[in-house]
């Protein structure tokens, strides 16, 4: 989302940091270069004013002149004052004190929230909530039958009495969602409104009309991060509009400028609460606004990189798979096993992006193809458990069946047994806690070898005269180096 304004902000803060003493001219040439990265981003006009107001002031004060590294200083400002145009501290969840705690989702229509609203209940139920979704959208078509199958997917029930299409009352449906939530118990209620192309008095008044009903503990304002400058204009209206609590940024993954979530929080006054990070369900995540500040600087985000790794994979399995490795014992199931956990970490180039420097890395990774990891599956679940087991048994005709069920070449067959056999070894010599043998390094871990260094055999001379000598355990007299025989 943000590659380009990372690349012009990066580049900046090189120029900068390649001058020992900064003067005015240098920080006034560097807040020029940020202000134009920010517009070209789509950033809300007012929020690029303030915001290089800001840095402005504190660059030139006693913070930085009195630096002993004034351009990490400027740096540093610069994080912070992004991390508040982002909305400060990250801001949670408000529950009720007494259940059912109500959300209400608002925004355009296109901006994402019926697939939000699955995407936010299975984040709810992962807590340990017992969340219910309300299809409240009776004006556009299908909705209430899309909402209903997003419920399917994540596996949370939907209450939808109507069955919409332009027809039935939202506003009864959402308030009878309330007493179907208290009688059986439901700790959650997510209510899924209807938006419109563009704002409307219409669509204001049912959306004031659905919190006056259901009085939400949330009323979150679903925006997509690709709107660009529009942003401003519409996260207005509905503050003044609706009344909205928190903001919600879809869209994330997107190759867009990214300018809605520099702009969003500011313009309201509102937290960004959440993003949805990708298509998938469970691509969804709590908004931190000093990661994103980071991710923004290309300074990376190991701390959600490592909370998605501790989710996915389990730990007590992990153990277990070190331990076939070391034994040699680990086989194309592990494999497959460990793909899977792998993939439900999300998008691979996503883990990837949040690695400090990243940025140097955006061809590999936009180069980086996400299917492989199905191809890889594919292969191996076309194979028999045995052949799972030991793929040595692995002879042309099953490497042929093989391939026609997985619908790939014999090559592609190849190329993952040859992978898998170099990384088992490679897996096995770290566990042991030697070098995995990387070509061109030298062999490290291993320790000095205990073995007596035996004696290097002499080769015998190819001179008959010599060999003999030498056989009788004689030495000849070295030649001068002019004598016709050669016998060296």
């Amino acid at each position: 989302m943000f590659g380009n304004l990372s690349d012009r902000l990066v580049e900046t803060f090189k120029n900068l940091r390649s001058k020992g003493k900064l003067t005015e001219a240098d920080i006034d040439g560097t807040l020029r270069e940020i202000r134009r990265a920010l517009l070209e981003a789509d950033v809300a006009l007012e929020v690029v004013k303030s915001f290089i107001a800001a840095i402005r002031e504190r660059a030139l004060g006693d913070e930085v002149s009195k630096a002993l590294n004034p351009a990490q200083q400027v740096v540093q400002i610069v994080q912070e004052e992004l991390v508040n145009i982002l909305g400060g501290a990250q801001r949670k969840l408000q529950f009720a004190k007494n259940p059912p705690t109500v959300i209400m989702l608002a925004g355009l229509q296109g901006s994402g929230k019926t697939t939000l609203a699955g995407k936010l209940a299975k984040w709810l139920k992962d807590q340990g909530q017992t969340p219910l979704l309300v299809a409240a959208d009776l004006q556009r078509p299908n909705a209430v039958n899309q909402l209903q199958v997003v419920g399917e997917r994540v596996g949370v029930p939907v209450f939808a009495p109507e069955a919409g299409n332009g027809s039935g009352n939202p506003v009864s449906v959402a308030k009878d969602s309330i007493k179907e939530a208290t009688k059986k118990q439901f700790s959650v209620v997510i209510v899924d409104t209807a938006g419109r192309l563009g704002i409307d008095e219409e669509l204001m008044k049912q959306a004031r009309d659905i919190a006056k009903a259901v009085d939400p503990d949330e009323t979150l304002f679903v925006i997509d991060s690709m709107i660009g400058q529009d942003a401003a204009n519409v996260a207005k209206a509905f503050e003044e509009g609706v009344g909205i609590t928190g903001v919600v940024l879809t869209k994330l993954d997107g190759d867009s400028r990214g300018g809605a979530a520099l702009s969003v929080a500011k313009v309201t006054g509102k937290p960004i609460i959440f993003a949805s990070t990708g298509e998938a369900m469970d691509a969804f995540e709590p908004f931190y606004p000093d990661r994103m500040a980071s991710r923004i600087l290309d300074m990376g985000d190991i701390l959600t990189l490592i909370e998605q790794t501790q989710k996915a994979f389990d730990e007590e399995r992990a153990s277990v798979l070190a331990e076939k490795m070391a034994k040699d014992a680990f086989t194309l199931e592990d494999f497959l096993e460990q793909m899977n956990q792998l993939k439900k970490m999300g998008s691979i180039k996503s883990m990837l992006g949040m690695i400090p420097g990243a940025n140097k890395l955006k061809g590999q990774l936009e180069n980086f193809d996400e299917q492989e990891i199905t191809r890889t599956e594919a292969i191996i679940q076309s194979m028999t458990p045995a052949e799972r087991k030991d793929p040595k048994i692995l002879n042309g005709s099953r490497r042929l069946r093989i391939a026609k069920g997985s619908g790939m070449t014999v090559t592609d067959v190849n190329g993952l047994v040859n992978r898998f056999e170099q990384a088992a070894k490679m897996m096995k010599t770290m566990s042991r806690g030697g070098n995995p043998g990387i070509p061109g390094m030298p062999m490290m871990g291993a320790g000095p070898s205990k073995q007596k260094a035996q004696p290097k055999k002499k080769s015998k001379s190819g001179n008959p005269a010599k060999r003999a000598a030498e056989e009788q355990g004689l030495t000849l007299p070295k030649p001068d180096s002019g004598s016709a025989f050669g016998l060296n």
